[in-house]
């Protein structure tokens, strides 16, 4: 009996039991704790691999706190990808398009032409990602865009276009689900 529990003790906890979560204290969060903490709100579950327990959290969330701004169109964004990441690529290509930035705000970042392509992905057309990468490659390097100070105190360049990797990823892991092809190893790694 003893030998028994132990070994169920030692077992690897289902997936039930790993995405469970405290709703209400998640839900209690603010903006910053919820969405910009990278070890709590909706990503521990992600890190825990719970896709659409995260995805379901974070409608949750943006339903119990109302509009908020700027932060609605990330949060659509994040919770698109963790739909795209669970195959709901129906769900996550309208989250995507939530998630998109007034196109007045947006002429010199590029954040719809990253969208535009990740769309484009989940639909299965290679042409209008390929289009949307060359348009994201063009993009003159913003003067406001400063490189940033490193953790060693040394300056540590900001890539630019940003969110050109994703999309180059996308193309070289082609015929792949979303979730692996947006984590595509780089040539030579």
């Amino acid at each position: 009996m003893i030998f028994a529990a132990l070994v169920l003790a030692l077992m690897p906890a289902d997936d039930a039991g790993q995405c469970q979560y405290d709703r209400s204290s998640l839900l209690a969060l603010d903006f910053p704790a919820f969405d910009q903490d990278m070890n709590g709100g909706w990503r521990m579950l992600e890190t825990k691999g719970c896709a659409v327990e995260a995805a379901d959290l974070i409608r949750d969330w943006r339903e119990a706190h109302g509009s908020m701004g700027a932060a609605d169109t990330l949060l659509s964004w994040h919770e698109g990808q963790l739909r795209a990441d669970a195959g709901q690529y129906a769900d996550a290509i309208r989250l995507f398009h939530a998630g998109r930035h007034p196109a007045t705000e947006d002429v010199k970042w590029g954040w719809n032409l990253y969208v535009d392509g990740s769309v484009a992905f989940l639909r299965g057309d290679r042409l209008n990602l390929e289009a949307a990468r060359a348009k994201l490659a063009a993009l003159p390097r913003p003067p406001e865009l400063k490189d940033t100070i490193g953790p060693d105190g040394k300056p540590k360049a900001v890539p630019w276009p940003m969110n050109i990797r994703v999309l180059d990823n996308f193309l070289r892991c082609w015929e792949q689900s979303y979730k692996a092809a947006y984590r595509c190893p780089p040539p030579g790694s």
